[in-house]
């Protein structure tokens, strides 16, 4: 095989997907190593690739090679591809969750009937004859070969067995996660991906029968279309794993970013209030979260700080100002607190310590009202129509 046909090789394809998969998943994996459901789903990765790595007829040869034994690698990716099955049903059933008892029984007939598949495996292919070397069909080269049919069948029946009881609990599960957002996407993939799988079998297991009948045009499902299907299960399986956790670290730092830009203005006014300590100071290329958190401190500080000198009555006046246009409660609240943080950050430098008011309650009780707050100031506070009406009042009453 050339080099061009090992890369455009499909099974060489999805082993390099998968593989890109598990390198993604490493850093978690080694951050959280404690973690069981993770270890399992790395574990299920490389599973898979290997999988695919081994199923690739360069790949078969170097096996064949090395061991010395005709077309071992039959039963080592038959093998593999069982341990795959297996690792895939106890993946989903820790995930669904369950009790203790019934998960733990579960693990039993798992283990015990995929391991006892595996041994079959071996002791059928050391009894069958198997001396011409096959990279691309032994399945239905060997379809009538004593043992070696056997060994063909019960892989391929292990195989749909599995790949049908994980459909069916993925697609039953997928309802539970719906409105989990990056989750349910991730279900779904593997959902579909599993569900190709059988496609992938019969795809596999036609032309085996067909064999047994003498008919052989029908080859060409296993050689040429078996590959194409489980390339793109193997796709789709490793999206559907790393989607969730692709998709959930993206959604945190847009968020992140998002808030970290919204408390800009409000930090720009807050810039000249005295801080109760000199902040740190953090690059451009410090961690996102890290610099959000040092901006939430600043600007939380310095509205305590700032709390004795906010104007209560120029706050209700601009906040019913911006009612009357139609503005919302909420939105009017934010107005008017900004435009009162604003004319207490203009008041501060003038206004000693001994003159100031007691502390007024704070502008906000939670960060999104802060976030509110500083997006009105985005746009200038309407403080000057709001003092006009205060200054003509306080005319009127005047001696």
């Amino acid at each position: 095989m050339t080099l061009s046909q090992l890369i455009y090789n499909p099974y060489t394809i999805t082993a390099v997907v998968l593989l890109v998969a598990l390198v993604y998943k490493l850093p978690t994996l080694i951050r959280a190593f404690r973690n069981p459901l993770l270890r399992q789903v790395c574990g299920l990765l490389l599973a898979a690739c290997c999988v695919f790595i081994f199923a690739a007829p360069p790949t078969i040869v170097v096996v064949n090679d090395i061991t010395g034994i005709t077309n071992f690698s039959g039963p080592w990716v038959y093998s593999l591809l069982t341990g795959f099955c297996a690792s895939c049903l106890l993946l989903v059933i820790k995930w669904r969750g369950g009790t203790p008892e019934s998960i733990r029984r579960a693990r039993f007939w798992v283990y015990g009937g995929y391991g006892t598949l595996c041994a079959a495996l071996w002791i059928l292919f050391s009894l069958g004859d198997h001396d011409v070397e096959r990279l691309r069909d032994l399945d239905t080269y060997y379809a009538t070969t004593p043992y070696m049919r056997e060994m063909i069948v019960l892989y391929l029946l292990g195989h749909t067995v599995a790949v049908l009881i994980t459909s069916v609990l993925l697609w039953r599960w997928r309802s539970h996660v719906r409105g989990t957002g990056w989750l349910h996407a991730g279900v779904v993939l593997l959902s579909f991906g599993y569900a190709a799988n059988i496609l992938y079998d019969v795809a596999k297991l036609t032309p085996v029968v067909a064999r047994w009948f003498g008919r052989t045009d029908l080859d060409w499902m296993s050689t040429d279309l078996a590959p194409s299907i489980a390339a793109v299960v193997g796709v789709l399986i490793a999206l559907g794993f790393i989607l969730p956790h692709v998709g959930e670290g993206i959604t945190h730092r847009w968020n992140t970013r998002r808030e970290y830009w919204a408390l800009g203005p409000l930090a720009r006014t807050l810039d000249s209030v005295p801080a109760s300590s000199a902040p740190v100071s953090l690059g451009r290329f410090a961690p996102l979260d890290l610099r959000l958190t040092q901006r939430q401190t600043i600007v939380r500080d310095a509205l305590r700080h700032l709390a004795p000198l906010l104007d209560e009555t120029l706050r209700e006046q601009i906040r019913e100002e911006y009612l009357r246009t139609g503005h919302t409660p909420e939105a009017a609240h934010a107005h008017a607190t900004a435009a009162a943080i604003t004319n207490a950050v203009d008041q501060l430098s003038s206004t000693s310590v001994e003159n100031r008011k007691p502390p007024s309650r704070l502008p906000a009780d939670g960060m999104d009202d802060v976030i509110a707050i500083s997006r009105a100031l985005r746009k200038p506070p309407r403080m000057q129509a709001a003092r006009v009406p205060a200054a003509a009042k306080s005319e009127s009453v005047a001696p």
